[in-house]
């Protein structure tokens, strides 16, 4: 099981939020960077970048990202991506899997020309989901959260990223059944990511062959650190 730190990055500091909600913002460091380093000095392969100021219509963060991916661990990278242009964009910053939107998996035609823009192994979507409800953005009605699963199955994804977005940040435990049925009904390797609290669950997530989970609060909070989450999450 593949063990993602979080680095959540908004106007350059790493922050947290409570379920996308920016009011609930918590700075847990000014130099993302850093954060960075640390994590793959303790062990880490990947690290999980989400550029805030996209999601949120401030810009963007392509120059942080682009340092970030040049450091020793492997970024996996999302915030409001949508297009094959923005998804190249962060390709060319050297990110190594880039997170699209649910939105776009649902367009067939401009999803599957994103694809074979992208290539599909150099992707994954991303099922931020409320009551088994994928979020399509703002006014958009939910839509199931396996038809977007299935629909970026079909264009050769094979990375979904699942956050219950009623655990986000809650530190609650993250929503494994949901996890393995959507992997299991789609076809799918999930990353389960929002409300992971404690090791024992990381131990439950890799015995039930989750294949990967990002961790954020809980590591900025001390409730582990990476290299006990990361022993967690490989067999012994």
């Amino acid at each position: 099981m593949d063990l993602y730190p979080a680095i959540d990055v908004r106007a350059g500091r790493v922050v947290r939020m409570r379920r996308g909600d920016a009011a609930t913002e918590t700075v847990y460091h000014t130099d993302p960077f850093a954060v960075a380093e640390r994590y793959a000095r303790e062990g880490a392969r990947w690290v999980h970048v989400v550029d805030l100021d996209k999601v949120f219509g401030f810009g963007d963060q392509h120059g942080l990202i682009a340092a970030l991916a040049r450091g020793p661990a492997r970024v996996q990278a999302g915030g409001g991506v949508t297009s094959a242009a923005e998804a190249e964009a962060l390709l060319a910053c050297g990110v190594a899997r880039v997170i699209v939107r649910a939105a776009a998996a649902l367009e067939p035609g401009g999803f599957a020309a994103l694809v074979a823009r992208c290539r599909a192994e150099r992707l994954a979507v991303a099922v931020d989901a409320r009551d088994g409800l994928a979020d399509l953005g703002e006014g958009a009605p939910g839509r199931p959260a396996i038809e977007v699963a299935r629909a970026a199955a079909a264009a050769g994804i094979r990375t979904i990223v699942l956050t219950d977005l009623a655990r986000e940040g809650r530190l609650g435990g993250a929503d494994l059944a949901g996890a393995i049925s959507l992997a299991r009904d789609a076809r799918v390797d999930v990353v389960v990511s929002g409300g992971v609290g404690s090791l024992d669950e990381l131990t439950r997530m890799r015995e039930a062959g989750v294949a990967g989970v990002v961790v954020g609060r809980a590591l900025f909070e001390g409730r582990f650190t990476l290299r006990e989450a990361l022993a967690c999450s490989s067999p012994s």
